[in-house]
């Protein structure tokens, strides 16, 4: 098991420049850096295959960023440009031997509407198969798409362990994997140890946030069952922290933190994953 941190936490977008962030990263005493790409002109991953290596690093996921216009139950212009944002993230991340793509990849984030059912049985249909397409090209390229179920003020397409699974059987590829959040599970879960067992060998990624999004340990989240949740379902990926602070302002405004979680965002990494590596070991 491996322990990551989202550079969410300490900047928006993340670029070249950014790298400067993994010398302390590893001080701190992580193994991989998530690394949300909000447009893969932003970075040269070459350059930064190389600073994550300069710095006994390694890109562990990409994240996926979702908007209006890269939806996949959305426009047919969308649906394409979302498509093929995310088959661009995936030929990077072959630069960076980067195993993972992550997050909400179905749908735009915020998008949460009720619609007919009809209508959703035709949005699923229209995500599956584009799904498909995506998965396939993942495994084509040696890589892994982890869908993330999002809470109910996030999406309305996918909140919970069962959704996910049952958009995984539907594409029915080895590419496609299930990502859970603690943050999220924590709304919509009734036992998110109980949808962890759920999720079995299915599970491809993992975020351990706090119930406030603030420091994970510093919360009311029981992490004891969570932790053999994980050891009963032999899960040995990446364990990542993805919080976000009033200082990077864009990431702020989207996941709605109106106010500081914790006194500073190096706490949340720090005392973070001191606190998941004696929890989860």
């Amino acid at each position: 098991m491996r322990f990551g941190i989202n550079t969410f936490l300490f900047t928006s977008p993340f670029t070249n420049d950014s790298t400067k962030l993994f010398k302390q990263f590893k001080k701190w005493g992580f193994d991989t850096v998530e690394i949300p790409i909000e447009d893969p002109s932003h970075i040269d991953p070459t350059h930064v295959k190389k600073e994550l290596d300069k710095n006994g690093l390694v890109c562990g996921s990409i994240c996926a960023c979702m908007g209006p216009d890269r939806d996949l139950r959305g426009t047919p212009e969308a649906q394409k440009t979302g498509l093929e944002y995310m088959q661009k993230l995936i030929d990077q991340m072959v630069v960076l031997d980067c195993p993972s793509l992550i997050g909400p990849v179905y749908s735009s984030v915020g998008r949460a509407d009720a619609v007919p059912a009809d209508e959703y049985k035709q949005q699923w249909k229209t995500v599956v198969g584009h799904l498909k397409t995506l998965a396939k090209y993942a495994q084509k390229n040696g890589r892994q798409v982890c869908l993330e179920p999002l809470n109910r003020f996030e999406t309305d397409f996918i909140n919970t362990c069962d959704q996910g699974l049952k958009m995984i059987k539907d594409v029915n590829s080895p590419a496609l994997k299930l990502h859970l959040d603690t943050f999220h599970m924590n709304i919509e879960e009734k036992d998110q140890a109980a949808a962890i067992r759920k999720a079995g060998k299915a599970l491809g990624h993992f975020h351990a946030c706090g119930s406030d999004r603030g420091t994970p340990g510093n919360d009311h989240i029981d992490w004891k069952p969570i932790a053999a949740a994980l050891k009963a379902v032999g899960y040995k990926q990446d364990v990542v922290i993805e919080s976000f602070t009033t200082d990077v302002k864009v990431i702020a405004k989207a996941a709605a933190i109106w106010r500081r979680m914790e006194p500073t965002r190096d706490e949340i990494a720090v005392k973070g994953v001191k606190f998941l590596k004696k929890a989860l070991k």
